[in-house]
């Protein structure tokens, strides 16, 4: 059956109500699945021609439709009176307005997700925003909202903990004339924020912030003391820089003064390109003492351990001015530490040993990437016997057991462990 529409005051375009018939028609979706679900049917006016028609879950997932508009508002309220979460993204919706009219009959709302509509098109006005004011999770990406936009929401949405501006163009952040208390999560990547001064307006306006992901934000630098930042940011718990433009660790340091910072996401920045994979997370961990996340990876007490040790032998030949004050933190908690002991792990390409024939002795350098073949060619001059009337033997002096004939030509030097001391014995062939 088809809603009721008035065509006079609709704008052109398919209405969410039309979408939600087709998408959750019994036809299309006859029952929902998942322990303590089952069919949901909610009550309707009386008269309403989509009485028991539609089994909706409290989730509603409607992106890409085509919606340009609420449709009948009737129908919304009697539908979706039990709806907590949804998802209109990458839809048509260019009027508040009509947005409005579709959240003030979802009185249960909770999460909305508006990406990719285009919305700048129209200015949001405070009657229609306070529509929002039960939404929890707002998520406007690549919707190009204007921060006068994104202000009036926020004083309509006195409970929004978690807030959504990515890809939306911004290279300047607008202050708002009220602070937002509730808002515990801020995703604002993929925008154009470069200045550490537009990075500080959100610690004005977001005092009780938790989470700040600003990835693919080509920030450079954090210029702030460090008693403005731990102001600033009081209750960060959490903040992500992959992708930024810190080039310095005077920069990674400063994250110390949040007084709540435990996780930290820092990959891809211009600051650890010459590192390696092992050298950075370690001089990372070093230096952020707080933290107990890093790129995603728990810190356990046995690693921050060997990362703090690692950074004292790491600066301890480094010139006085150029040591970073951790680094004599560091030594005042485990004191001077040795250097490692370097192993060269490398197989031996050459080994020095004793030539012995008959009565002589010549020490010789040889290759150990040659055949026994190859070798006996190198002793003829030495021996002065033809290869096929040559006998070799190889003494190990560290093993217990005499000389080992070297009887294989084609057996690589090396495959006998040559060292250097070794010993070499040639006789001839018995006829």
């Amino acid at each position: 059956m088809e809603v009721q529409e008035g065509s006079m005051d609709q704008p052109s375009g398919r209405s969410f109500m039309q979408v939600l018939c087709e998408k959750y028609s019994p036809e299309n979706f006859p029952y929902r699945r998942g322990p303590g679900m089952g069919v949901h049917v909610p009550a309707t006016p009386q008269g309403s021609p989509m009485k028991d028609r539609l089994n909706l879950p409290s989730v509603l997932v409607l992106n890409s439709c085509g919606i340009t508009c609420a449709g009948d508002e009737n129908e919304i309220a009697a539908f979706c009176a039990h709806v907590s979460e949804l998802d209109l993204s990458d839809n048509k919706l260019e009027d508040w307005h009509e947005v409005s009219k579709i959240v003030s009959n979802v009185p249960h709302l909770e999460f909305l997700n508006l990406s990719s509509n285009p919305l700048s098109l129209s200015v949001l006005e405070r009657r229609c925003a306070g529509s929002f004011a039960g939404v929890r999770k707002l998520v406007l990406n690549n919707s190009k909202a204007s921060w006068e936009t994104v202000h009036t929401i926020l004083q309509e949405l006195p409970d929004l903990e978690e807030l959504f501006l990515c890809l939306n163009d911004y290279e300047t952040v607008s202050c708002s004339p009220v602070c937002c208390q509730s808002l515990k999560l801020l995703h604002i990547t993929d925008n154009n924020l470069q200045d550490w001064t537009e990075i500080r307006k959100l610690g004005i306006m977001f005092p009780s912030l938790d989470t700040l992901i600003l990835a693919n934000n080509n920030l450079t630098t954090i210029e702030e003391s460090e008693d403005s930042l731990a102001r600033l940011f009081p209750n960060l718990r959490s903040i992500n820089l992959h992708k930024s433009g810190l080039h310095c660790w005077e920069d990674i340091d400063k994250l110390n003064s949040f007084p709540k910072l435990e996780e930290v996401k820092l990959l891809g920045i211009p600051l650890l390109q010459s590192y390696t994979t092992e050298e950075r997370r370690k001089l990372l961990i070093a230096r952020l003492p707080s933290i107990v996340k890093l790129n995603g990876s728990i810190v356990a007490d046995g690693e921050r351990e060997d990362s703090e040790r690692f950074f004292i032998r790491y600066y301890m030949e480094f010139p006085e001015e150029e040591v970073p004050f951790r680094y004599h933190e560091l030594v005042t908690k485990y004191g001077k530490l040795e250097p490692l002991a370097v192993v060269d792990l490398r197989p031996q390409s050459s080994a020095k040993v004793e030539v012995h024939f008959k009565d002589k002795v010549e020490e010789m350098s040889i290759r150990l990437d040659q055949t026994v073949a190859d070798l006996k060619k190198q002793l003829k001059t030495v021996v002065q016997l033809s290869t096929s009337n040559m006998l070799l033997f190889y003494l190990d002096h560290e093993t217990p057991f005499g000389p080992e004939e070297m009887k294989y030509n084609s057996r690589a030097l090396h495959s006998y462990g040559i060292r250097d001391g070794d010993k070499l014995y040639v006789e001839p062939r018995m006829k």
